[in-house]
């Protein structure tokens, strides 16, 4: 049965939602103020990323009663539904981390507990096979991905850019491996995404929200779970692909910390803000990212696929000019520069 029709279909309705979300988000409450660390000069609507998670979970319940996704799998990515919920209710009431939290990591448990836990992971001189730990960490993993996706969601189109990125590649890997569940999946959340970036590309005519970016990262994990159960990826091709994402998010927060400032608190330090005041333009940034994307990771990640026993080799590799590159940026600490 071809699925074509389905997909096309979710990108015209991500286009259309995504432009219905943009005319009522001030009745909704779903408007960006721009303050002293903002990006943006102007009210923006936010919240848009609603379009991404219902036209998901829409596909996910058709996928489910047509057979093509076991009970597992669609109970555990049904978690991001309570994800989506949280971000939302952030977005219009703006939730303490006290409150996000405990929600986030008792729906990352729920999905580790019924995706039946985390297969082995390759550190190259050992490998790591205790159950236990391997679930606890999946579990951190989950909740530190969704979180960094919303800390990188801060210049117009980047994190809906890298969702695009991160599926395509990985539709592409699993052309070969037969993995059905990962490939469908996958290409919803293309077509989802692209119809959204149509309204999200610089100038941003609304941004995803914690609404979007959360749920998309708890989808990611999600499907890093299960591709690393059925053998199509390892762990260290999803640290490659979110190469970007990854690097700037742990850099920053270490230096943060290192600065005894509270992690949990707004901010624009990340590198890739840097670089946006630095370039004056989110276009710029966001290109440059997707190239660094295309020419450097996707090479790499498609070589841990091929070869899962270097994974952990290829991970250095790619990550290792990254942090480089984080730190060159200065991120961490919030740098001006002249008009």
């Amino acid at each position: 049965m071809s699925l074509l029709p389905l997909y096309s279909g979710v990108f015209l309705a991500a286009l259309s939602l995504t432009w219905l979300l943009q005319k009522y988000a001030p009745r909704l409450h779903l408007l960006d103020a721009p303050i002293s660390r903002s990006a943006h000069s102007l009210p923006t609507p936010r919240g848009g990323g609603l379009s991404i998670c219902l036209l998901f979970e829409s596909s996910v319940v058709y996928f489910y009663f047509s057979g093509f996704i076991p009970q597992a799998e669609f109970l555990a990515i049904s978690g991001a539904l309570l994800i989506a919920l949280l971000g939302l209710l952030d977005d219009v009431l703006t939730l303490r981390m006290r409150w996000r939290l405990p929600v986030q990591f008792l729906t990352a448990i729920w999905a580790v507990y019924w995706l039946g836990g985390v297969a082995a992971i390759d550190f190259g001189l050992f490998t790591l096979t205790n159950p236990l730990i391997l679930s606890v960490m999946g579990v951190f993993a989950m909740v530190w991905l969704l979180n960094l996706y919303n800390f990188m969601d801060g210049i117009d189109g980047l994190a809906t850019t890298e969702l695009l990125f991160v599926n395509v590649m990985s539709l592409f890997f699993v052309i070969n491996s037969g993995d059905q569940l990962i490939g469908l999946l996958s290409a919803v959340l293309l077509s989802a995404g692209a119809g959204f970036l149509f309204w999200n590309w610089p100038p941003a005519k609304i941004f995803l929200g914690d609404v979007g970016s959360g749920f998309i990262g708890f989808v990611l994990g999600t499907l890093a779970i299960i591709s690393m159960q059925s053998e199509s990826f390892t762990v260290w091709t999803w640290f490659i692909l979110l190469g970007v994402f990854v690097v700037d998010s742990t850099v920053t927060l270490l230096i943060r910390l290192g600065r005894r400032e509270n992690w949990y608190e707004g901010h624009a330090s990340h590198a890739y803000q840097n670089a946006a005041r630095m370039y004056k333009s989110h276009a710029k940034v966001t290109i440059r990212v997707l190239v660094i994307n295309c020419l450097w990771l996707a090479p790499l990640a498609w070589l841990s696929t091929r070869q899962p026993e270097y994974g952990v080799l290829f991970c250095g590799i790619a990550l290792g000019p990254l942090i480089l590159l984080a730190l060159r940026l200065n991120a961490g600490k919030l740098m001006e520069f002249a008009n």
